[in-house]
């Protein structure tokens, strides 16, 4: 029989190999995912009352704001969703401590000419995320941020690169809203063919996602990019790439909506070199930003 003695020091060893796992773990993460899970912690604690599952990506918003709600399908004139999706995608992975651009160097080369760099290549957890990150990681040389939207997307006159574009994406988008109890799934009868659609089924999701982007630009305007959450500023220069902000504006009073589109026009008028440049900036981010807005 094990004398109680010897189930003790295995105990001990035991726990002092987990606390040795822990702590390599915790020194090979990025300060990126540092960030990235504090503000996460964050918004656990604002959010208690909430499932894990209604946590949205960047991504999974843009789109929600873009859906009809009854409907459950983005507009047929919108055709710039699609390429504002793979600018949320950049910037998510970078916020998420996975891409960022290559250094300046001394010729202090601008964010559009700098190409985009596999910083880690864990996964994320989001199948989206991981197939743009591996494209990123596996391709060589490196492509820069307005390539990389283009190739996403299927925008590419090269038959060799159509490998990259990401199909379906909306539609993928879509089913983890529907997991996440957000969305439903239905058919719908467009006399020619039948489509999916997606309608909404939780309100209270979309009602917080419209007011936050709301009070970003009302009760919480800081009039400052830098002190602003990262997340949330891109949220509101995607949505306004891929043309789906005016359906946050549209239930605002009017001198409401005026105030919050003057505040967005300064955000579009702001030089991204610029606001790279500043400390606990997010270059990937601005990079994003430039493509759009140049």
């Amino acid at each position: 029989m094990t004398s109680l003695t010897q189930r003790n020091s295995g105990l001990v060893q035991r726990r002092t190999e987990a606390s040795r796992n822990a702590a390599a773990a915790d020194k090979e993460k990025s300060p990126g995912e540092d960030e990235y899970e504090s503000r996460r912690g964050e918004e656990e604690e604002e959010d208690k009352g909430d499932s894990k599952e209604t946590r949205l990506t960047l991504m999974e918003e843009v789109l929600l704001l873009g859906l009809k709600d009854r409907e459950g399908y983005t507009s047929f004139w919108n055709d710039c969703i699609s390429s504002g999706l793979r600018g949320c995608m950049l910037i998510e992975l970078a916020i998420r401590g996975r891409l960022q651009l290559e250094a300046s160097g001394m010729r202090r080369k601008s964010l559009l000419t700098r190409k985009v760099i596999c910083k880690s290549d864990a996964p994320t957890g989001d199948m989206l995320l991981d197939e743009a990150l591996k494209h990123v990681k596996e391709t060589q040389p490196p492509e820069t941020v307005q390539s990389w939207i283009e190739l996403l997307s299927g925008e590419t006159w090269n038959p060799l690169k159509l490998h990259y574009q990401l199909r379906n994406v909306r539609e993928r988008l879509a089913k983890n809203l529907v997991e996440k109890g957000v969305l439903t799934t239905e058919k719908q009868n467009f006399l020619l063919f039948d489509m999916t659609t997606h309608p909404l089924t939780n309100n209270t999701i979309k009602q917080r996602l419209v007011r936050k982007v709301q009070e970003a630009v009302l009760e919480k305007w800081v009039n400052d990019p830098q002190r602003m959450d990262k997340r949330l500023l891109a949220l509101l220069f995607l949505a306004h790439s891929s043309d789906v902000l005016e359906n946050a504006f549209a239930p605002l009073l009017d001198d409401q909506y005026d105030l919050a589109m003057k505040r967005v026009r300064m955000l579009l008028d702001l030089e991204p070199e610029a606001e790279a440049a500043k400390s606990g900036a997010n270059e990937l981010l601005w990079a994003v930003v430039a493509a759009f807005t140049k």
